[in-house]
């Protein structure tokens, strides 16, 4: 006959040398403990860690132990779906004989799985997003290619632009034309000008400084007279005067 309460506590004391540090006792009657699992350091130091706990049923290890996941950290809904269904399949496997070492051992490595998804996904990601930027950056450069629908599109959209600018600006040198005054209108307008004229030369008069001594030689100079040449003949000055 076996003897079921010898074999759990043989396997517990078992249980607590392997894993010292994650193994604690939650009841004694049944007996009923948790063991944490984490798995090995994956990229940039992430890893993703669950907490077992077992309880041993009457006939244990004839019959599975109930199971179910404490605690978890970074694994999302799937994956502790998937423990579960691990733990499900091991146990059956492993009737007959004390399983929780082979249990604990089976989610270790599923752990180190799921750390490898991650950063495959990860790898996975960045690459879209590479190729993606990549694809940006040709779009960038070779911009839409041209076909004739949206050329002519384009140049539609460009002549109604450019017919605007025209009328706009044939509309302002118009407003400018209307605007400008001639010389008599400005004259008219502004009453200052027709007296600015004798205004000026007033004002310049009152400022001009004559040099007295330009003309202090005057009486110095000689001058000859018509009269005193001898070939002077004054019919000839009044047929100059003539012509």
């Amino acid at each position: 006959m076996t003897d079921y309460g010898e074999e759990q506590r043989n396997e517990l004391e078992a249980l607590e040398s392997i894993y010292p540090d994650s193994f604690t006792v939650l009841s004694e009657n049944p007996p009923s403990f948790t063991i944490t699992v984490t798995s090995e350091a994956g990229e940039n130091d992430e890893t993703v860690q669950t907490t077992l706990k077992f309880t041993y049923s009457e006939k244990y290890p004839d019959e599975a132990p109930l199971y179910e996941i404490f605690s978890q950290l970074n694994l999302d809904d799937n994956d502790v779906s998937d423990i579960l269904k691990l733990l499900a399949l091991q146990a059956e496997e492993n009737l007959g004989m004390v399983m929780i070492f082979t249990l604990v051992t089976a989610v270790q490595e599923k752990l180190n799985e799921i750390v490898d998804q991650i950063k495959t996904r990860r790898e996975e990601e960045k690459k879209q997003k590479e190729k993606e930027a990549e694809e940006a950056e040709k779009q960038l450069f070779h911009g839409t290619p041209v076909t004739i629908e949206n050329f002519l599109s384009w140049k539609a959209k460009f002549d109604a632009e450019l017919l605007e600018i025209k009328k706009k600006r044939m509309k302002e040198e118009e407003q400018a034309g209307k605007n400008k005054l001639s010389g008599r209108q400005l004259f008219e307008t502004d009453h200052n000008l027709d007296t600015s004229d004798i205004q000026f030369l007033e004002d310049a008069g009152n400022n001009v400084e004559v040099d007295e001594s330009l003309f202090q030689e005057m009486d110095d100079l000689e001058l000859e007279d018509d009269e005193d040449d001898p070939d002077y003949n004054p019919a000839d000055r009044e047929s100059d005067l003539t012509d």
